[in-house]
């Protein structure tokens, strides 16, 4: 961007999410005139009922098993009895305290968020906000939606995410069968965690209840935890689960979840029935986009409400874009920002580098993280691309056996030929860190000769990025060189 780069045009933002506030904030740098409509508050579902207040759930989990594993680094914790006895103490988790710990967090960052958008410039409205049309935008400001103001813009950009799917036969109720918005309102641990769905968000939620020491039943409809997932990641995943405690009901599909009592009865479509005392459903979620007149703007959307976008995050009209989980782009706060930023380049004339998917960056936050960029092992298998793999467990890692790290590895992805970089996959503590190098050799397009040259400090889990790339090295003869 120019530093005399001037826009005189004006923007509107429907929905404060990551993308949203990321495309208020670059219009306002940009110079256009900038407001923003959002419902929740500044940082949308993403940063209070989602991502920050999730993560820093796990963030607690992680600081529990680090305490309960010291003693196989030899750090020993005792209290003394009465008598003067050495006594070991137990870890207790006060879940009230934490939950009040995890929106307090989530309310700071929305502030924070929303502090940076005034300073910007940025005009925020709150309110519950629909298209009039493909220029405009009426907000519901006051209390039973008595009061309205009325938002024009040049470009319109339409971030309102998505909030958790709610089936029929297991409807939440907020106290005992949950939606991961949900959880926050318990005051105590649950004695028994019934999680329907293992992708991303039950596989978070189950490895976190689990470690802060609640009995945890996660029920998967498909063979493996996480499908679509790299499988040797999955694999071990499940291994710790099970070593932990967790009890993996594979190839079960939840038929319906009913209160009984003080707790939950969970029937399998086999005719199998789980009892515990509460119930987290995770199956998926839906685009808040129903309703907000978008049709009648003529915005193209799929039949399951999902906004149709291209690689700019433009929709079918061509002054109106969309970004984030409301839209048919990958569901990822990361990737919401980024196309809130596209959008508001590619609309304002600004530089654009369109979006692709084989680049974007992705972490699954159990224990051990899963980080994943670029191409896949699968499609190797597939004949989609050909390349070839490396693999080098962590339990071979010098710094992984100072810490403790049994499980895990790092595997690269390469082109066969040329040995350009193009994915990875890393399981381990902070992989989420750790994928960063192999994401700016994707991006790059950089070799495994060229990353092995690069010094990893020893030693350090990186390390063993380096070694797998030397251990890819491919010899180039003359006569290849000639060729």
């Amino acid at each position: 961007m120019s530093p005399s780069f001037v826009s005189n045009q004006s923007v509107a933002v429907l929905g404060g999410g990551p993308g949203g506030y990321e495309a208020a904030l670059a219009a306002a740098q940009l110079g256009a005139e900038v407001t923003l409509v959002e419902r929740a508050g500044v940082g949308g579902a993403a940063v209070m009922t989602d991502v920050v207040p999730s993560k820093s759930l796990i963030a607690t989990a992680d600081a529990a098993v680090a305490i309960a594993e010291a003693e196989d680094l030899g750090v020993q914790l005792f209290a003394k009895s009465d008598s003067g006895r050495p006594m070991k103490p137990e870890i207790a988790i006060n879940l009230a305290a934490v939950n009040r710990r995890l929106l307090s967090l989530a309310r700071q960052q929305s502030d924070d968020m929303r502090a940076q958008l005034v300073e910007a410039g940025v005009r925020i409205i709150s309110g519950h906000g629909r298209l009039e049309d493909r220029n405009s935008i009426v907000v519901s400001t006051g209390p039973g939606g008595t009061d309205f103001d009325r938002v024009e813009a040049d470009t319109l950009i339409v971030s309102v995410g998505a909030s958790p799917r709610e089936l029929p036969s297991a409807r939440p109720d907020g106290e005992r069968i949950l939606t991961w918005t949900q959880l926050y309102d318990m005051r105590a641990l649950p004695e028994h965690l019934i999680v329907v769905g293992s992708g991303v968000t039950g596989a978070e939620f189950a490895s976190a209840y689990m470690n802060l020491g609640a009995k945890v039943t996660l029920i998967s409809s498909r063979e493996q935890v996480l499908p679509g997932e790299d499988r040797d990641a999955a694999a071990v995943l499940e291994k710790v689960f099970t070593r932990g405690g967790m009890t993996v009901l594979s190839r079960s599909r939840a038929d319906r979840v009913e209160r009984s009592g003080e707790g939950v009865v969970v029937t399998l479509s086999d005719g199998r029935t789980v009892e515990g005392s509460h119930c987290l459903m995770a199956v998926g979620s839906v685009p808040n986009t129903a309703g907000i007149g978008l049709e009648a703007a003529g915005i193209q959307l799929t039949d399951s409400g999902h906004i149709q976008v291209n690689r700019v995050a433009r929709t079918s009209v061509p002054n109106i874009y969309a970004a984030g989980d409301c839209t048919t782009f990958v569901p990822l706060a990361s990737v919401a920002s980024m196309q809130g930023r596209t959008a508001v380049f590619h609309a304002l004339g600004d530089t654009v580098i369109p979006l692709e998917r084989r680049r974007i960056t992705a972490n699954i936050f159990t224990a051990p993280e899963i980080a994943t960029v670029g191409r896949q092992e699968r499609d190797l298998e597939s004949g989609a691309i050909n390349g070839y793999v490396h693999k080098l467990p962590l339990a071979a890692n010098p710094r992984a056996k100072m810490m403790g790290v049994k499980d895990g590895f790092v595997k690269i992805i390469a082109r066969e030929g040329s040995g350009t970089v193009i994915g990875g996959v890393i399981v381990a503590p902070r992989a989420s860190e750790l994928i960063y190098p192999i994401a700016i050799a994707v991006e790059r397009r950089l070799t495994v000769d060229q990353i092995s040259r690069v010094f990893a400090v020893y030693p350090s889990l990186t390390g063993s990025i380096t070694d797998a790339t030397r251990a890819m090295h491919q010899v180039t003869t003359d006569e290849d060189t000639v060729a």
